[in-house]
């Protein structure tokens, strides 16, 4: 219906697809007259096809086909263009619809009362079943490795844990410093109206540092690259400044060896951008002389500390061998086919590593009478054989090395003067590993873990209840862990749960390496290290043998003050 004529209105201008439309109708009317049918899937020339619409513009103004004017229902897909048409003439979603087919749906945000018990669901657990132990336990095994989250629940208030007066702040660092033992009772009635528990939660979130770089953060290295970069990094770029930062840091590192020496610090942990370092004094995880283990390691980082003169051994791959030799003693079939069979494989798929007298172990092929059929490989097939097994290795929990006694002393050396400590491009190009300590060292920094109460609902037979939360993030190490749950037991009345993130790299830190020597009693362990600044309860949780394994622990739970927990 053509509208009526007014002064300074164009129809044109009110509506320009209508235009474009009749403009594309005469074109395709024009080329079906005088042009032949294109085949299936040919594009037409570049000469006759129409100007491109704009795919920003509303899709309701689209141009569509001849009979497809009509208006659509909300949901309801329009048809496609005929076969043969121009692909521009479609709508601009038709042409990503193939790429949306696939597309998945987006995840519901959470509501206001979603239960916060349902918000741990999307943590990294592991596949396997956990194992709980059978009957809960007065306390949970030492747990080695860092953690980079702690998220506390419970259906008691957190708000003891908030707003720390001045005076309470101030006290529980002077705690800290002077390694003051705080021993609460075994339930307190009002805790936020408990100084000594204030102070003494103060006293558990500190921790120290180095290097000290407030607009970096230094914790953890590995995989910290998007983190880092975009950050001012004067020293990537200036030789001088690298080498006063690793003089700098050489100092720290070396005063925390003497301290650890002198027992009279527990531990420390050395993070570099591909490596993790733990020292343990002597007494702690069931071992009586100083340990160092190592994870991830390569095949690079352990041929140099070879050189050097560093004796360590690779505990799992010994392990998995120990138990592949008791396993195939008594069966001569199984070592037939594992000595003719080249791509044998170990129970995960690795390749068994061939020992230096592989000429040797062919030996009994000839009391059998068939040297001569078998083919004996060579001296190069094993050389390449070992080769490939090492290198196979690197990056995995497996990798792990453990340094003992004296030999820890030649590590730091060659940690010190290693070349392939620091980074020499990237985000961390120039950056010293960072060191962190629960015990002051020199050129370190104080820090404290950032701790903050959150409530939330959760829905209990169809009802809401309120749940109390609280979340500390940081570089958590083994000790804060440990004196958290003594403050929550008291003031928590014994019953809470706690969700552990673990820094992945570390949790093979929790292997018992000392099952060859046996470790100091008890008595002599906690006489030795009074002075490292731990607590008894928590120096005599530390040194136990440790027995989770490669894992560590991800869900922690007390009931009636007694422990159960997940790994």
């Amino acid at each position: 219906m053509a509208a009526s004529p007014v002064p300074g209105y164009s129809p044109g201008f009110k509506k320009p697809p209508a235009t474009l439309r009749l403009k594309r109708k005469r074109l395709r009317r024009s080329e079906a007259a005088t042009a032949a049918p294109l085949p299936c899937g040919a594009a037409p020339p570049a000469a006759s096809a129409p100007a491109r619409r704009n795919p920003f513009s509303s899709l309701d103004n689209a141009p569509r086909a001849a009979g497809t004017l009509q208006p659509r229902e909300r949901g309801q897909r329009p048809p496609p263009p005929p076969a043969g048409g121009s692909p521009s003439a479609a709508p601009f979603w038709q042409l990503l619809e193939s790429v949306c087919e696939d597309k998945p749906t987006r995840r519901a945000e959470p509501s206001e009362r979603t239960s916060i018990l349902a918000l741990t669901d999307d943590l990294h657990l592991p596949v396997a079943v956990p194992e709980v132990p059978s009957s809960p336990r007065h306390e949970f095994p030492a747990d080695w490795s860092l953690k980079t989250r702690l998220l506390f629940m419970s259906s008691q208030p957190f708000t003891w844990a908030e707003h720390l007066k001045a005076q309470e702040e101030a006290q529980g660092f002077v705690q800290h410093c002077r390694a003051t033992e705080t021993n609460l009772p075994e339930r307190i009635q009002e805790p936020k109206l408990s100084t000594e528990l204030r102070c003494a939660f103060q006293q558990s979130l500190v921790y120290w540092l180095h290097p000290s770089l407030p607009w970096l953060q230094l914790f953890p290295r590995i995989g910290a690259d998007r983190k880092i970069v975009g950050k001012a990094t004067p020293w990537s770029q200036d030789e001088a400044l690298q080498q006063v930062l690793m003089s700098d840091w050489s100092v720290s590192f070396t005063s925390l060896y003497n301290l650890l020496k002198a027992k009279l610090c527990p531990y420390f942990y050395v993070c570099t951008y591909q490596f993790t370092v733990l020292f343990r004094a002597a007494g702690l995880a069931g071992s009586d002389v100083i340990t160092a283990v190592i994870s991830p390691t390569t095949r690079g980082l352990r041929e140099a500390m070879r050189s050097e003169g560093i004796e360590f051994s690779l505990p799992l791959v010994e392990e998995r061998r120990t138990r592949k030799q008791k396993n195939s003693e008594g069966n001569l079939e199984t070592e037939v086919a594992n000595s003719l069979k080249v791509g044998n494989s170990l129970e995960d798929g690795e390749e068994p590593a061939p020992s230096d007298d592989d000429d040797e172990s062919f030996s009994w092929l000839e009391e059998m009478g068939v040297q001569d059929k078998v083919k004996k490989p060579d001296t190069i097939s094993i050389k390449l054989r070992k080769e490939k097994h090492e290198v196979q290795m690197d990056h995995k929990p497996e990798s792990l090395a453990l340094v003992k006694g004296t030999n820890t002393f030649t590590l730091l050396n060659f940690l010190i003067n290693c070349k392939s400590l620091v980074a020499v491009a990237g985000p961390q190009a120039g950056l010293p590993p960072t060191l962190l300590s629960p015990v002051a060292f020199r050129g370190g920094t104080m820090q404290t873990l950032k701790a903050r109460s959150i409530n939330a609902k959760a829905r209990v037979h169809l009802a809401y209840e309120d749940i109390f939360s609280l979340e500390v993030v940081g570089p958590v190490m083994p000790h804060s862990l440990h004196a958290l749950t003594m403050l929550l037991q008291a003031a928590q009345r014994g019953a809470f749960s706690a969700v552990l993130y673990t820094h992945e790299p570390t949790a093979v830190f929790n292997t018992d390496l000392n099952a060859a020597r046996p470790a100091l009693n008890k008595e002599t362990i906690c006489k030795d290290l009074t002075g490292c600044g731990l607590h008894p309860k928590t120096l005599d949780q530390l040194s136990q043998c440790p027995t989770l394994g490669k894992s560590s622990i991800r869900f922690l739970e007390m009931k009636d003050y007694a422990y159960t927990w997940k790994s």
